[in-house]
């Protein structure tokens, strides 16, 4: 008997369609893993603390990008396929939707599916000496200026080389699949999936030939405020953070273990999903 994961978004209509897809799943002989997530409240860290069941065949997530990355942070460092079914208002992360749940449900079943790895970051936030906290992010990681008024001066070191100081509101930390996220909101660039690479993109920067950089995959990203800055924030993956201060460093890499996003055979690829979700017009040649 197969084990399904069910990651639902805190949401009438998606619980609605999740307890009809529970059934049905059920109705193949297949036994399921409910959980729902509201990924902007407190329920949502109690959730994710518990790791998901090894033994699971795969998760469905019913929502949009924030509940896909609640998710991906439930499976943790498993090898456990994820497929995401659009709820929300954009949803990059999805690979169909509501209307196709059945239809796509019975195909994963069948083990008519493939496979895509998609890199994920390990970040470490150090203070005097000590690993302090532990994240492994899908889409980024960002240090902002928080609430203080002033620019944050931000130290950045590629494989312990000085990179430069960031004088801006802050700066993301992105992968590939992150750059369609914040990242292309601050200006950004997309970057396909498949190109292993980070990307670091500054949000606001006071000089503006600080632009966006995109650098080799096997490199480590030092991070550290100048001394004497004002304290700033570091979030993952937009849902958890933590407050930092000049006596932290922060050491980004790429991580072991990414993530196994499920794909249909017939559906669109990556190109044609930009397209879509960022509504670019004009005909094909």
């Amino acid at each position: 008997m197969n084990k399904i994961g069910l990651i639902v978004k805190a949401d009438v209509e998606a619980r609605k369609q999740a307890d009809t897809f529970e059934k049905w799943l059920q109705g193949q002989g297949a036994a399921v893993v409910r959980q729902t997530i509201d990924w902007q409240a407190e329920s949502e860290r109690a959730i994710t603390n518990n790791a998901a069941p090894s033994d699971l065949y795969c998760v469905f997530v019913l929502g949009g990008d924030g509940t896909f990355l609640s998710a991906v942070r439930w499976i943790g460092d498993q090898d456990i396929p994820i497929l995401g079914v659009k709820f929300g208002e954009l949803g990059f992360l999805a690979e169909t939707d509501d209307k196709s749940l059945l239809t796509v449900g019975g195909a994963v079943l069948k083990g008519q599916f493939k496979i895509k790895p998609r890199m994920r970051l390990r970040v470490a936030l150090i203070r005097e000496g000590e690993q302090i906290c532990q994240e492994t992010v899908l889409n980024d990681v960002v240090i902002n200026r928080g609430a203080s008024a002033g620019l944050a001066h931000i130290r950045t070191y590629i494989d312990a080389h000085f990179l430069t100081e960031y004088r801006a509101d802050g700066l993301i930390v992105s992968t590939p699949t992150g750059s369609t996220a914040y990242s292309l909101a601050a200006g950004g660039p997309i970057v396909h999936p498949g190109v292993n690479s980070i990307v670091l993109t500054p949000i606001c920067p006071f000089t503006l030939t600080n632009r966006p950089l995109i650098v080799p995959d096997n490199v480590e990203i030092k991070i550290q405020l100048a001394e004497k800055s004002s304290n700033a924030n570091v979030t993952f993956d937009g849902q958890v953070g933590r407050a930092i201060s000049d006596q932290d460093i922060i050491t980004i890499r790429k991580g072991s273990h990414p993530i196994q996003v499920i794909t249909l055979p017939d559906h669109d690829d990556y190109f044609d999903l930009l397209k879509t979700k960022l509504r670019w017009s004009g005909s094909r040649v």
